[in-house]
């Protein structure tokens, strides 16, 4: 389940990946098969080859590559989240709801 963005957020998200540039949505997610996981971030691009080609120079697979709804995307979580947008510069994305995660006991 994911919340905490808005419907702004995922437009700018859908329309940068439409355009073939590489896109990132951090948010809030809940999954019982990732217990101690509250975000995620989906790393879209309409183009699967230069998705995967951003994804290779972070040790990413193609077979994880989420290929549906016209959005194929990795998910990162955990380190790989921490680790990759920390080298994007948008590791502000992930403090930002962590900050409000600790302040609302989500």
């Amino acid at each position: 389940m994911a919340f905490g963005i808005t419907k702004e957020d995922l437009r700018d998200w859908k329309e940068k990946a439409n355009n073939g540039e590489i896109a990132f949505l951090t948010h809030y997610w809940l999954d019982d098969r990732f217990p101690n996981t509250y975000t995620v971030t989906k790393v879209a691009c309409s183009n699967k080859d230069r998705l995967y080609t951003w994804g290779k120079q972070y040790g990413l697979k193609p077979e994880w590559i989420h290929d549906r709804d016209h959005f194929p995307h990795f998910d990162l979580l955990g380190e790989w989240q921490r680790e990759i947008l920390k080298k994007e510069g948008l590791y502000n994305q992930l403090l930002k709801l962590e900050k409000r995660r600790e302040g609302k006991g989500i």
